[in-house]
């Protein structure tokens, strides 16, 4: 059994894959041909922003979009303690100060508490809050409806990481359009995903949008590339890779958002009597980037994964650190009881396999190999 298996995926859309691949190389336009103008217009289309811009990856998203935004050296950026490092790893590169806020224990997400109590010390402290980045982990979008009322309260920009939200929503707005800009990634695990690297960024914005298009490639001017007007980086989806992700996109839309969220809710029916299974908030849905549970604690985590990994079932922990224990930010100082629920995360959860195409009795299998624990 694989955690994502995406060869079973490859089989369902080989046909219309292939001749992707096939129309590209015989262009030989590799470089921002047209299924990368294409995937943009459809990418904006479905997340409902006027403006898609891809590019590398998404680490490169959130680079891009915190430069569009003019966030930099001496601003502080507000982002989850419980996250991947990338969230933090772009503003700290641009000189920005990473902030870090503590989780919602029933969701992963950045809690709006925490987020306003790390305000007022920044404040406090007469530092610079200039943004907010909250990653909708695990394919839930995180409490906007009560992050955007602080950001606006304090003038704070919101740049959602909708990485591993691609496909959520709230009350039917999608995830990646949320907030002043967005992101995602097309890492090939995640609920949308490439066959390499890839990422995207979205925006309503007519300004941003021309701006993200000029950064991504090292800032050059629309009507010469060789009239580089500011400091941008090369970040540029493949051609080949938007080939790969136009019918994937098709199928994620038609069949494989509602078929994966058909396999948590197995999970769960079966799990929740044992374990702590994930919530998804009133009027949210999922996308499933991970199904990650709540252990007892440790020593019952180890043997699931024991008892699992003994059936050949692979298994996998998001996140086995929190962002202010990571060595890169060993230079400052921080205090545990502000991340006590992602604290806790690091110790508790598990990840178990996920994907549209995991069959009913796979999933009856992991669940009884656990519940006889």
């Amino acid at each position: 059994m694989q955690f994502r298996d995406l060869k079973i995926q490859y089989k369902a859309l080989k046909e219309e894959i292939d001749a992707g691949i096939a129309a590209v190389i015989d262009s030989s336009a590799f470089i921002l041909g047209k299924p990368v103008t294409e995937l943009e217009e459809k990418l904006a289309a479905y997340v409902g922003r006027k403006y898609c811009v891809t590019c590398g990856n998404g680490t490169d998203a959130i680079q891009l979009a915190l430069m569009a935004m003019d966030i930099g050296p001496e601003d502080v950026v507000f982002v989850p303690d419980y996250t991947y490092f990338a969230t933090a790893g772009a503003p700290a590169i641009l000189g920005a100060t990473p902030v870090f806020t503590d989780i919602e224990p029933d969701t992963f997400n950045m809690s709006p508490d925490s987020l306003e109590e790390q305000i007022k010390k920044t404040l406090a402290e007469g530092k610079t809050p200039k943004a907010v980045i909250p990653a909708d982990l695990f394919g839930q979008p995180s409490d906007y409806d009560r992050i955007l009322p602080i950001a606006e309260k304090y003038g704070l920009k919101v740049i959602e990481d909708g990485a591993q939200g691609f496909g959520g929503s709230i009350r039917g707005k999608r995830a990646c359009s949320f907030g002043d800009i967005s992101i995602t990634s097309f890492f090939p695990a995640k609920p949308l995903g490439c066959y390499g690297d890839g990422g995207a960024v979205f925006t309503d914005d007519p300004q941003i949008d021309r701006r993200l298009r000029s950064l991504r490639a090292l800032g050059k001017s629309p009507e010469d590339k060789y009239d580089n007007r500011e400091i941008g980086i090369n970040s540029r989806l493949d051609t080949l890779q938007a080939a790969i992700l136009l019918p994937k996109l098709k199928a994620f839309s038609e069949y494989e958002l509602e078929d994966v969220n058909k396999v948590a809710d197995r999970y769960t029916e079966r799990l929740r009597e044992k374990y702590v299974t994930p919530k998804v908030l009133s009027a949210f849905q999922s996308s499933w980037a991970q199904y990650t549970i709540l252990c007892e604690n440790e020593t019952q985590r180890t043997a699931v994964r024991e008892a699992l990994n003994r059936n050949d079932i692979p298994t996998m922990i998001y996140y086995p650190r929190c962002l202010h224990q990571q060595k890169a930010f060993a230079g400052r100082t921080f205090s545990d009881a502000d991340y006590r629920h992602s604290i806790d995360a690091t110790k508790r959860c598990l990840s178990l396999p996920i994907y549209p195409y995991l069959k009913e009795e796979e999933t009856d299998r992991i669940c009884e190999i656990m519940l006889t624990l």
